[in-house]
């Protein structure tokens, strides 16, 4: 379910806070997501039941504190409509050490990715999940249904829109020109906590 992250270890200064467990995963039961950020409290819950491997790691990560004190590194406000976190680094490259396979894909679905949709980011391996995820403020289809799906927005996506209402500035690793990358409205999660699952 989840494997050590060989390709893409975590880079200096990123943080490690071990593996999930791959016994007693829930797969049944709601919970819901709390990400309070110096900009607003964004509320989710969380697809247990269609996404249990995604939805186990970002409880365990959540847990371990890993999202605390990072930022929203990335915002895309043209084609596509999302705020991106979950990178300690701030670069778009940081993973937590481990990666894992996609789920829940919306294939057939028309927009994949309506507003208020909590998906998983990733690189062109289906396998490369790690930490990072994001939130959609617009319907959206991105390259087609190839993101993993596992929370829907149900308070705050007034404060999403708010940060893309403040447009982007170049990312840190992004040459003049390329595609805008970083919210100018500076973003920083100060928690995230995760209920345990509710029948």
């Amino acid at each position: 379910m989840y494997a050590k992250d060989t390709t893409n270890p975590p880079p200096k200064g990123a943080r490690s806070v071990g593996v999930p467990t791959t016994t007693n995963v829930p797969h049944t039961g709601t919970q819901t997501v709390t990400m309070t950020t110096n900009q607003g409290v964004i509320e989710f819950t969380l697809e247990t039941a269609k996404a249990p491997c995604t939805v186990h790691s970002f409880t365990f990560l959540a847990g371990k504190k890993y999202y605390d004190g990072t930022p929203c590194h990335r915002l895309l406000v043209t084609g596509s409509f999302a705020l991106q976190c979950g990178d300690p680094s701030g670069t778009g490259t940081g993973t937590p050490g481990y990666e894992f396979g996609t789920e829940n894909l919306p294939t057939g679905a028309n927009p994949p990715y309506p507003a208020g949709t909590v998906a998983m980011a990733k690189g062109s391996d289906p396998n490369s999940n790690g930490s990072q995820f994001f939130i959609v403020n617009k319907d959206s289809s991105f390259d087609g249904p190839n993101y993993s799906v596992f929370g829907h927005v149900t308070k705050g996506l007034d404060v999403v829109n708010k940060i893309a209402a403040g447009g982007v500035k170049l990312g840190p690793n992004a040459a003049a020109g390329s595609e805008p990358d970083a919210p100018k409205i500076n973003v920083q999660i100060t928690s995230i906590t995760v209920t345990p699952p509710a029948s």
